[in-house]
């Protein structure tokens, strides 16, 4: 299948690893039918911690774009190669990512959008890139303004690398569209949450989770209890016993209620 034979960096492929792992199933893809799907997730952001609130009751779920670019100029001396001859990669990018900004915080306030892979050729103190590639990350709850800036970023990164001299490409590397959560099944976690006394307010994910895809097969809904300073992928992630009790509280309620409902 086409998942199966997709290749990482290192030119394994996922079909091939599933087998080294012994994680591949006999079972046709979505023949296991689901009633319904929660899930407990930390938020990855600040909000409830700064508003000091248990719960985060997922409504939707913001859709993202993902566009790697690829800027190529000329690699030069840093110290020989006249200002005005620079064919300059790694400028280009810059500019880029200047405009990347400014196209995210004009469609405030729920849209966002940066690159966090950069990869900058042949990366040397004394040398100027003559090849940049990175990935831009838009995101946005709305679909229609997703489309919108990564029109716009290519529209922008065009008419600044041809004023410099620059060849640019743009290839799709990932994306899903927004995600509307099941309103029986946030109901259930916003009466749980109500039911339990803990305090709660409904929360747009800004990141991309299991429950996103699962919510085009099944009933779906997503729970969050804050994180520290809301700090995400990192080995400084921390939440506290109280928040993670709140949560699996808040889930087991919600799933019993919804398995009553159904059954």
């Amino acid at each position: 299948s086409w998942a199966e034979a997709r290749e990482d960096a290192t030119g394994k492929t996922f079909g091939a690893e599933l087998d080294r792992i012994g994680w591949r199933g006999d079972e046709p893809v979505g023949a296991r039918k689901m009633h319904a799907f929660f899930e407990l997730h930390i938020e990855q952001g600040p909000i409830l911690e700064a508003e000091g609130k248990d719960i985060g009751v997922v409504t939707h779920g913001q859709g993202l774009s993902w566009t790697q670019v690829t800027i190529t100029g000329k690699e030069a001396h840093t110290g020989s190669t006249p200002m005005p001859m620079r064919r300059n990669a790694g400028l280009g990018m810059a500019r880029v990512l200047e405009a990347v900004e400014t196209i995210a915080r004009a469609h405030g306030p729920h849209a966002v959008g940066a690159a966090g892979h950069i990869d900058v050729y042949p990366n040397s103190r004394n040398v100027i890139p003559g090849k940049v590639v990175f990935t831009v990350d838009f995101r946005s709850p709305d679909l229609a303004v997703i489309q919108d800036m990564e029109t716009q970023m290519k529209e922008q990164a065009r008419k600044i690398c041809e004023d410099m001299q620059l060849e640019v490409s743009f290839e799709k590397v990932g994306g899903f569209d927004p995600v509307t959560f099941d309103p029986g099944c946030v109901a259930a976690v916003r009466a749980a949450a109500e039911r339990l006394g803990y305090s709660h307010r409904n929360i747009i994910s800004g990141a991309g989770h299991d429950a996103c895809w699962i919510n085009q097969v099944a009933p779906t809904a997503m729970i969050m209890c804050p994180c520290v300073d809301g700090l995400s992928h990192n080995e400084a992630e921390e939440i506290t016993k109280e928040w993670a009790a709140a949560g699996a509280d808040v889930l087991m309620h919600a799933v019993i209620e919804t398995a009553e409902v159904i059954t």
